[in-house]
């Protein structure tokens, strides 16, 4: 439910969004729903026109790529959901950049506080995407265009020839820029937001267990890098040593003005804790 986009024909198609709305309201029956994400404003209307019974009986949550970056943002898909039957979300996933954004982030939580008290906000820590990343719309796009089973999902090539994974490849201090949250560094965030989202499911139980507990404990020491979601490639070839970044890591970086051809801190930052690793094969038992 939360692509980009869907095939066009979709939401005009009666008897597609028939089915749609035939499994969610088996879950409802089910009492196993209670909201959807979306992200594709054209669906969640052609559904709610399809059958605010079913609708009102949902929240229409923004999903994080709706990239919820300005209150004037917040405003605007509040108002699209409630001119359609579904119910208006108790949370919001506010953008990633705003992870190393501080004053804008008090900001848009303040006014979301006066304007929707009852709205917990939501940030999304161990993503691991470049920063303010200008592949994401695209990559996004052609995930939802494979969606549609028109083609096959060819990202991960377009990523690594083009894309983010070349950038990163060539350039690894780059990662200390990706608006991640450690989990030492949660604390900051409290009196902001709510609720601190962790992804990463499609990794498996083992890569799960590992960031839950350790944002759980708000500490953890090892690779870095094995906590991020999308830098899961990275982990192979670099170990950066979480417990030996700096006292000064979040103010540095949440206080960075990008300007980073006068400055070496991310440079001198990963030689001082990252190493290469040597290669090994996969073990794929697991």
């Amino acid at each position: 439910m939360n692509s980009r986009f869907h095939h066009p024909r979709l939401y005009t198609d009666k008897s597609a969004l028939q089915k749609i709305i035939h499994a969610l309201d088996t879950l409802l029956a089910a009492d196993a729903l209670h909201g959807i994400t979306i992200v594709d404003f054209y669906l969640l209307q052609a559904l709610s026109d399809t059958s605010p019974e079913v609708a009102a009986q949902l929240e229409a949550v923004p999903g994080v790529n709706c990239m919820l970056d300005s209150f004037a943002k917040v405003q605007g898909c509040l108002e699209a959901i409630a001119r359609t039957a579904f119910k208006p979300p108790s949370k919001l996933n506010l953008d990633r950049s705003l992870n190393r954004n501080l004053p804008e982030l008090a900001a848009i939580s303040q006014q979301c506080r006066q304007h929707f008290p009852h709205v917990k906000l939501t940030l999304l820590a161990n993503e691991g995407y470049l920063d303010r990343c200008p592949f994401k719309l695209t990559h996004d796009a052609q995930i939802a265009f494979a969606n549609t089973g028109l083609i096959a999902n060819e990202t991960h090539g377009a990523n690594q020839e083009l894309g983010c994974i070349r950038e990163l490849a060539a350039h690894p201090a780059e990662l200390f820029k990706s608006p991640f949250i450690r989990p030492e560094d949660l604390e900051k965030y409290e009196g902001m937001v709510e609720v601190i989202k962790l992804c990463g499911r499609t990794l498996g139980p083992g890569f799960l267990q590992r960031v839950v507990r350790g944002y759980a404990e708000r500490s953890y020491a090892g690779n870095l890098l094995n906590l991020m979601d999308t830098m899961e490639w990275l982990a192979k070839r670099l170990y950066v040593a979480n417990e030996e970044l700096p006292g000064d890591f979040w103010g540095r970086l949440t206080g960075c003005d990008k300007n980073c051809q006068i400055c070496w801190y991310c440079r001198e930052l990963l030689e001082k804790s990252g190493r290469t690793l040597a290669f090994q094969l996969e073990d794929l038992r697991q």
